[in-house]
């Protein structure tokens, strides 16, 4: 069995793998753990607005992979993983929160008998985010980007308070999410490509997923073969994108 990779030696091995070996099956106890580490990637106000699909069914592959464009990736793989953005369910998420304060602090404290920091996480969740998330056909978010506006006139204000811009968070929590599976799978020695030509409309019905749930990104999962790295891999200079300020 291979050794286990450091951080630094994962993101190294790391590449985006389009041919999989079909003689070499992975473990989905081994995908199912680097899943439980995507779960801990930072995320915006701890509302871990996401959810994560494994896709274990050879069947069910062979259903996908047509709503990713017969992509090599997609058609060798050994597994999925479809990571989803759940904004819809923030009011839910906000609640968990607050119940997990109740547990950290006690649930029956008094205003006066509350510390500073408990009274400030109860008053983020219980006001600030359902004033950053709610919205109806956009209206509400249209409002609070004027008021917004005219604060920030003033003094400094958080101004990403649209629906469109909420639905942004969601994402870009959801990507961290994303590089912390990958970075675990390669640490496994395990191989992933993140395939963002795919039919995401298609693919969610086919998950039976709600209208406010939307697809980040589908990974797929397996044992590269030699020919599934295609070619050495190019960055940019790192003089050209380094800014020290």
């Amino acid at each position: 069995m291979l050794k286990e990779k450091t951080v630094s030696e994962a993101i190294q091995y790391r590449r985006s793998v389009r041919v999989y070996d079909a003689k070499k099956p992975i473990d989905k106890t081994i995908v199912k753990k680097c899943i439980e580490q995507a779960a801990l990637a930072p995320n915006s106000s701890n509302m871990q607005l996401w959810e994560f699909y494994h896709v274990t069914s050879k069947d069910m592959i062979a259903k996908i992979a047509p709503f990713c464009f017969h992509q090599n990736a997609a058609r060798t793989a050994q597994q999925l993983v479809i990571f989803v953005t759940r904004k819809d369910l923030w009011k839910q998420r906000a609640q968990a929160n607050l119940k997990f304060i109740d547990k950290t602090f006690g649930a029956n404290n008094t205003k006066s008998a509350q510390s500073k920091r408990e009274k400030t996480a109860r008053g983020y969740y219980g006001k600030i985010i359902p004033f950053a998330y709610a919205d109806f056909l956009g209206i509400l978010g249209f409002l609070k980007y004027i008021m917004v506006l005219i604060i920030g006139l003033f003094k400094p204000i958080y101004r990403q308070v649209r629906q469109s811009d909420m639905r942004i968070v969601a994402h870009k929590t959801c990507g961290l999410a994303a590089e912390n599976f990958m970075i675990s799978m390669a640490a496994e020695n395990y191989d992933t490509c993140p395939m963002e030509g795919t039919y995401t409309l298609r693919v969610k019905k086919l998950l039976g997923l709600p209208y406010g749930a939307e697809i980040n990104m589908i990974v797929s999962c397996g044992i590269r073969k030699p020919e599934g790295i295609y070619g050495e891999r190019f960055r940019i200079p790192f003089e050209q994108v380094y800014k020290e300020v």
